[in-house]
């Protein structure tokens, strides 16, 4: 295999359907061997992205390359079969009259193989996804996260140089997703095949994706590494869909150098971190602060005044809602209880300023 031969490139692709607009002129590269997930709320356009990188839709504008390979664009398309990807669907589409070593293998007969070859790769195949036991029985008796492997299997004896999963968890339960979650990571480490991965869950997606792009209206927001996408995100947007953060309204104080910078909230001072261009704007210009509950302290003498207007126990700790006296709602954590409408006061470390 070559250099970047599954390097899946996207160059301003737009599409629509009915007159309105699902992708607007998307560009990015999912390099060779990366997992990328498209992350967002359902109709973003995620899942038409996986339609046109399989062949089943065609680009209204733009291109969209394999490698060196054009795989579509207004003149050219190369069909679905042609395309050497493999297809993890959210229902799984396994032959319910076919054991579970004949659906694994199907692929391998259509191109002839040889049997004592199929046997050979059906049988690394089932021991990869932990189904060797199961290769006699039929789909109808397995489990949501048995069937998953199925497809798993089946996708990995073709050795695709692309593998294209559509939500593949949603249908299973938590404890399910949390097994497939590392069946996945598995699948990605043996095959070393470019994955698109689309999910509406972020969790799944900071879980598995070595990137994520962020998708809402048909457009990328930001494409990051998990880690980056919370710790760093570009729009207000963002901040809101990946993770749980409050937004608050305030102004540059002195400029400083390095990654922190003070800004002032009612008349009081934090420091926190933000991109160069906030880092160049001048002193007491508006900027939208990202803070982490994690990285918010209550206090009943320092800092910020708020009234809690919720406090739910999740485990480890609680989860408290509160809110400013301009309205602006802060969600924290506490290791100790603190009651609804307690008036407390809280200060904060680490934000991120956009």
């Amino acid at each position: 295999m070559g250099a970047d031969v599954a390097k899946l490139s996207y160059r301003d692709i737009s599409k629509s359907f009915g007159g309105t607009d699902v992708l607007k002129s998307i560009s990015l590269d999912v390099e060779d061997g990366e997992m990328i997930a498209l992350l967002g709320p359902s109709g973003c356009g995620k899942t038409t992205m996986l339609r046109l990188t399989a062949g089943f839709e065609r680009p209204d504008c733009g291109s969209i390359l394999k490698g060196n390979t054009l795989l579509s664009d207004q003149r050219n398309h190369v069909a679905p079969e042609n395309r050497n990807m493999g297809i993890v669907f959210q229902s799984y589409a396994l032959w319910p009259n076919m054991t579970v070593a004949e659906n694994v293998a199907y692929p391998l007969k259509i191109r002839k193989l040889p049997e004592d070859q199929i046997d050979i790769i059906l049988f690394n195949a089932l021991e990869t996804v932990s189904l060797l036991d199961f290769a006699e029985a039929e789909p109808a008796i397995l489990s949501g996260g048995q069937r998953q492997r199925v497809a798993l299997a089946r996708c990995l004896v073709m050795e695709p140089d692309a593998v294209l999963l559509d939500e593949p968890l949603s249908n299973l339960d938590a404890h399910l997703r949390e097994v497939m979650q590392r069946t996945f990571l598995q699948f990605h480490e043996q095959s070393k095949a470019t994955m698109l991965y689309v999910t509406h869950d972020q969790a799944e997606a900071m879980a598995l994706a070595d990137r994520i792009a962020v998708m809402f209206d048909g457009q990328l927001e930001q494409v990051d590494r998990p880690q980056d996408l919370y710790r760093k995100p570009k729009t207000e947007r963002v901040a809101r869909f990946i993770g749980q953060s409050s937004i608050l309204t305030a102004y540059l104080e002195r400029k400083s150098e390095g990654e922190r910078r003070d800004v002032v909230i009612n008349g009081q001072v934090f420091s926190t971190r933000q991109s160069n261009e906030i880092a160049l704007m001048p002193e007491a210009t508006p900027v939208s602060l990202c803070v982490r509950p994690e990285h918010i302290r209550l206090d009943h003498q320092n800092g910020l005044p708020a009234r809690v207007t919720s406090s739910s126990y999740q485990g480890e700790r609680y989860r408290v809602a509160l809110e400013m006296s301009d309205g602006t709602d802060v969600v924290a954590y506490s290791e100790h209880k603190v009651k609804p409408d307690e008036l407390v006061r809280f200060t904060f470390e680490n934000a991120w300023a956009m």
